[in-house]
C-alpha cells in the first residue's frame, strides 16, 4: 500500500490546496489502515486507502464547521477551555511522557524525521535534505514512527 502514498498526497493536495495538510491526512489514513482490527484482507487496497483518507478529510471539515458555528460567548464562559482540571493536566502530562518514551525507542533517523515534521513543521523535501536521505525514506520513517508511538501508548495505557 505504500506505493499509493505520493499518488494520494497529490490527490488530496489538489482538493485541499495544502500539501502539508494532505501529507498529514495520508499519514493518518495509513495508520488507520495499518491499525485496523479486522483480519479480513482488503480486497481493493487503493480504493480502501482513498476512502479512508476522504473520510478523514470529511470528519475534519465537520469538526471545523462545528467550531466555526460555536458562539464566542460559550467559549469565553466555559472554564474547560482555559483552566483544565488537575486530572486532565495529569493525563496530558502522562501521555506526553509516554510519547517521549516511545520516540526514544526509535532509531535516530526515524525519530528525527518524525520530530522535524510534527514538531518543527518541515516538509518532506526539507527533512530529506536536512537528514541526507530520500524523500520516500522520510515518508516511511514518519509513518513507522506514528505507528510505533500509537502501539506503545496503547500498550502502556492498557497496563
Amino acid at each position: 500500500m505504500e506505493s499509493y502514498y505520493r499518488e494520494l498526497v497529490c490527490f488530496l493536495n489538489a482538493r485541499l490546496g495544502n500539501r502539508q495538510a494532505a501529507e498529514d491526512v495520508v499519514h493518518d489514513a495509513y495508520l488507520r489502515v495499518l491499525e485496523r482490527s479486522s483480519e479480513t484482507p482488503i480486497g481493493q487496497p487503493r480504493a480502501f486507502l482513498y476512502r479512508t483518507a476522504m473520510n478523514l478529510v470529511i470528519d475534519e471539515h465537520r469538526r471545523n464547521t462545528v467550531r466555526q458555528n460555536e458562539s464566542l460567548d460559550v467559549l469565553d464562559n466555559d472554564e474547560r477551555f482555559f483552566s483544565p482540571s488537575p486530572q486532565i493536566s495529569l493525563d496530558h502530562g502522562l501521555r506526553l511522557d509516554m510519547l517521549q518514551r516511545a520516540l526514544a525507542e526509535l532509531p535516530e533517523p526515524c525519530r528525527d524525521s518524525f520530530t522535524l515534521r510534527k514538531i518543527e513543521g518541515l516538509s518532506h523535501p526539507e527533512i530529506a535534505e536536512r537528514l541526507g536521505i530520500s524523500r520516500s525514506l522520510v515518508e516511511k520513517h514518519i509513518v513507522n514512527a506514528m505507528k510505533h508511538c500509537r502501539v506503545r501508548m496503547r500498550q502502556w495505557e492498557a497496563s
